[in-house]
């Protein structure tokens, strides 16, 4: 095997306890060529992609959840915290991918290679957890998607969200540019399908504007506080920063310090544009709501399927709906996918142990149908809301794990060198890791209350 970087073994790399193992994602590693002599355009080109799959995670059925009950009660007010909780995602990622091209390492390769033992197995159970509790919402987002689509009951849809391993294993060995373009094509589809339920539902678009503009309402009223940090705990998710860390490291860019400055700009490019992408979803599900719910005086609404009972009466068309149902089932399949490539990651990067990639996934997903089958057989529909929720909480209490040690190592210039997060960066990307982990501690004492 070629040696991607990694030096001696007697004498680990400057800054790192351990020298690097093998690169993420070793079967697609650099297997996406950048073109080197064509027009700037092209480059750019080559590296759009990995932030549309990390995209996926800021519209997954927990943030679905979120926005429902936010539009309904609130109106157009929670817009300004979509925006700037999207704002936040935007910073992070961009130091994920400061790190992979920085490095060579995912954050979960950087972990284990930068801590001892015991905490890098501790942070490991972590990650594990979060992917897991990630999976889960997952899962239970798909099958609701099939149960209004389809009619198929919740516990078999559980069942039949397996299949999508074999999807994965099919479309990574056609190449990695087709897991992209699976992805980006789902994401259009869920674009159209919002588009459509949101000119049905003709919104305010003055209100829409003015949501925007952060209000000091949001921080004055505790029930406002509480869904703004919902959407805030729902949107900033842990399983991105391993994951977008791993798959920015798929384009095949060079290894001087030019190349790799070219690679970080475009890779930043990339994730910023699809998560401003994301932030037209995640507001499309917040501006439905509140046209429709608000405005219908429905503001108790928040399960999604009783959401979707909801929009045909409300917005005269029997069509909306089904848009809603699809728009649902496309998200899910986005994000089991995503889920499912950001288990594999964790689990070789923290372990730096390799397994078939059928069988680290199928482990994956039937830890996650088993509680998710098991609930929904028990409690029903009210049992996947409410399985839901706590898929969110778990996700709140991780999330510092994955921030600090990403700002730390962003900021090392022993383990960054000349990449190095400016400080500036470093201060903003600092603050927001306070902000994050404050409010999500905020959300998780509110929950405990509750």
């Amino acid at each position: 095997m070629p040696d991607h970087g990694a030096t001696s073994s007697d004498t680990p790399p400057k800054g790192w306890r351990r020298e690097a193992g093998e690169p993420p994602l070793v079967d697609v590693f650099r297997s996406v060529r950048v073109p080197g002599s064509s027009s700037m355009f092209r480059r750019a080109m080559a590296f759009a992609g990995p932030g549309f799959l990390v995209a996926v995670g800021y519209m997954d059925p927990g943030n679905w959840a979120t926005s429902i009950a936010g539009g309904a009660q609130f109106g157009y007010a929670l817009l300004a915290v979509a925006l700037m909780s999207n704002i936040m995602a935007i910073i992070l990622q961009s130091l994920c991918a400061r790190l992979a091209v920085g490095t060579g390492r995912d954050l979960a390769q950087a972990c284990r290679d930068a801590y001892p033992r015991p905490v890098a197995f501790v942070l490991w159970l972590f990650a594990e957890v979060a992917i897991i509790a990630t999976d889960i919402a997952e899962v239970v987002g798909t099958a609701i998607g099939l149960n209004l689509l389809f009619g198929i009951p919740l516990e078999l849809g559980v069942i039949i969200t397996a299949l999508d391993v074999f999807l994965i294993l099919w479309l990574q060995r056609l190449g990695f540019r087709w897991i992209e373009a699976f992805i980006v094509t789902l994401l259009g589809v869920i674009f159209v399908c919002f588009l459509l339920q949101i000119a049905m539902a003709d919104p305010d678009w003055g209100a829409v504007i003015r949501g925007f503009a952060p209000t000091v309402e949001i921080v004055n009223n505790p029930a406002m506080l509480y869904l703004a940090l919902g959407i805030i705990g729902a949107t900033v998710m842990p399983h991105n920063l391993y994951l977008h860390s791993a798959i920015v490291q798929t384009r095949a860019y060079g290894d001087s310090l030019a190349e790799k400055r070219e690679a970080l700009r475009f890779a930043t490019w990339d994730s910023t544009a699809a998560l401003m992408f994301a932030l037209l979803i995640n507001a499309s599900i917040l501006i439905l709501a509140a046209a429709t719910f608000h405005k219908g005086g429905h503001t108790g609404v928040a399960e999604i399927g009783e959401a979707h009972s909801m929009l045909a009466p409300l917005v005269g068309s029997l069509l909306a709906p089904k848009l809603f149902a699809i728009a649902l089932l496309c998200c899910g399949l986005n994000s089991t996918v995503t889920a499912t490539m950001a288990g594999q990651i964790v689990m070789e990067g923290f372990l730096d142990i390799r397994i078939p990639a059928w069988t680290r996934r199928l482990m994956t997903r039937i830890v996650a149908i088993v509680p998710a089958a098991g609930v929904t057989l028990y409690f029903g529909a009210e049992g996947t809301g409410m399985l839901l929720i706590l898929s969110q909480v778990v996700l709140a209490f991780q999330l510092p794990f994955a921030i600090v040690p990403l700002v730390m190592f962003t900021r090392d210039r022993r383990k960054l060198g000349a990449l190095t997060a400016p400080v500036w960066l470093t201060v903003v990307s600092g603050l927001i890791a306070i902000i994050i982990i404050g409010l999500n501690l905020r959300l998780l004492w509110g929950l405990a209350l509750d």
